[in-house]
């Protein structure tokens, strides 16, 4: 068992709206988010999995969590193109979160998908992060890339969000998973916004254990499919990114996929 709440916060700390409740917990905030909101799910029982709901237009996010107090601000203005329009408006607002089930956390599954996560050391994984954003924008951040947006024919607000370089040749981004997993294929979609765009035609993984991946790519708007099996890995690097011999300077990852189980 599990005592989980989820609160709305204003900017100043008071409370909006709070529930709290054993195992799962649900929220009905009445009345429009504000800038500086944030929203406060806690657990008496961090290092597990939950099941979490942080807008009724987005999809639940199956995640581990490590601290007992994890916040989600809310986005505003530049911050919130890269999310649905629909999502955090209006004035009414449906929260979730629960403790998985046992049977829930040994299904096989996109183990990198997370559409809460945020920058920083949140306790909230998996979580994206990367050497360059372009231009800082949100729309280039490193958590486009595990929100499970899968449109790559263009690029900007959503839901053509992506992970951007900035034309930075060292760029490299790493997907931490925050405990042990077992996976046996990675997926990425590029951005394949033809001819804005670039490609990349090499790539390699690095993962925790020391080992890595040398992988190919081409032209395409499908997403590239590479069989590569590891156990008890906590986290993978994408880096080394060749781009094709194009005049566009503008390669660009739409999202990765890590299928496999939390490691037993």
């Amino acid at each position: 068992m599990a005592n989980v709440s989820i609160a709305v916060k204003n900017q100043n700390g008071g409370i909006k709206a709070s529930v709290l409740s054993e195992d799962q917990a649900v929220l009905v905030l009445e009345g429009e988010y504000e800038e500086g909101d944030v929203i406060v799910f806690t657990t008496d029982t961090p290092c597990a999995h939950y099941v979490v709901r942080i807008d009724d237009c987005m999809d639940e996010s199956f995640v581990y969590l490590t601290k007992e107090e994890i916040v989600y601000t809310i986005p505003f203005g530049e911050k919130k193109i890269s999310y649905n329009p629909q999502a955090f408006t209006g004035e009414r607002h449906y929260l979730t979160i629960r403790k998985a089930f046992d049977q829930e956390t040994g299904i096989y599954r996109n183990l990198a998908k997370n559409v809460m996560d945020q920058h920083g050391d949140t306790g909230c994984f998996p979580h994206a992060y990367a050497n360059v954003e372009t231009r800082g924008e949100a729309v280039f951040a490193a958590r486009n890339a595990i929100d499970g947006v899968l449109a790559n024919e263009s690029h900007g607000a959503w839901p053509y969000e992506s992970w951007g370089i900035n034309r930075q040749d060292d760029a490299e981004m790493t997907v931490d998973f925050g405990r042990p997993v077992d996976f046996n294929q990675i997926v990425l979609y590029t951005r394949a916004d033809f001819p804005h765009d670039n490609w990349w035609i090499k790539a390699r993984f690095t993962f925790s254990d020391g080992t890595e991946e040398r992988v190919e790519m081409e032209k395409s708007v499908k997403p590239h499919l590479f069989s590569i099996e590891r156990k008890n890995i906590t986290w993978v690097k994408l880096s080394d990114l060749i781009k094709a011999d194009d005049p566009s300077p503008f390669p660009a990852l739409t999202q990765i996929e890590i299928y496999g189980r939390d490691s037993q």
